[in-house]
């Protein structure tokens, strides 16, 4: 732990529930991203500020202008670019202490066993029900956790699962609901929600790696922005 670290990392480690110990268990961590968007955004940034050691960021879209509303890892100047080659360069000038690891493409059931090799955290910040029962069951299959977030509108929505044999996704929601497309390209989003919801997020990815108490397994932490009004359910 040189100079550099000791500076960079100083407000964790001078916390009596980090310290030095802490924050090498951080920088030998490993997480998978999955979405590098509204959520995504956020959850980036925070890991890789935090010194998560290695992020790896699953993503095959590209920067669009409607995105800039609320995707805070993007400039106008990236439009048309693909999100994970921005993500990675905007994050490695946060912190050069870490590596990120891209993968154009959507995470599956037939490639995971391609992605995955030792990430401790799967990191759900899709935007569709078919990615997240697919990234459940991969964190199922492989016993990792998987940290959900969801958005609409003014509400948002955060829980972890498979942690510790722990409920999974599948078992809180058990029927995909039928979505029409359209219809959900009309719905809009409060631009600083996704801010809020993948910060707590990141949170909850730190708290597990740190093995301290009260990570959201099996509860459901939601939030209206509107009123600021929260509430947690177990479930």
């Amino acid at each position: 732990m040189n100079n550099e670290f000791k500076e960079r990392y100083n407000r964790h480690i001078i916390l009596p529930e980090i310290k030095e110990d802490g924050q090498v268990k951080l920088h030998n961590s490993k997480v998978l991203v999955v979405g590098a968007g509204g959520l995504g955004s956020p959850v980036l940034t925070y890991l890789c500020a935090a010194g998560v050691g290695k992020i790896g960021i699953v993503d095959d879209d590209i920067v669009s202008l409607s995105n800039l509303q609320r995707q805070v890892l993007y400039t106008t100047n990236d439009l048309g670019k693909f999100k994970i080659e921005i993500a990675k360069n905007r994050l490695q000038a946060i912190n050069p202490l870490i590596e990120i690891k891209t993968y154009v493409t959507r995470i599956s059931t037939d490639n995971y066993k391609s992605i995955i090799d030792d990430y401790q955290i799967i990191v759900d910040c899709t935007d569709n029900y078919e990615s997240r029962y697919i990234i459940d069951i991969i964190s199922k299959t492989l016993s990792i956790p998987m940290v959900y977030g969801s958005i609409s509108k003014f509400t948002g929505q955060v829980s972890v699962f498979n942690y510790k044999n722990g409920k999974s996704y599948k078992q809180l929601f058990t029927e995909q609901p039928e979505i029409d497309e359209n219809e959900k390209s009309r719905l809009g989003v409060l631009g600083v929600l996704p801010g809020i919801i993948g910060s707590i997020q990141a949170n909850e990815v730190i708290k597990i790696l740190l093995n301290m108490d009260g990570v959201l397994s099996e509860k459901l932490f939601l939030l209206d922005s509107r009123t600021m009004q929260t509430n947690i359910l177990n479930y």
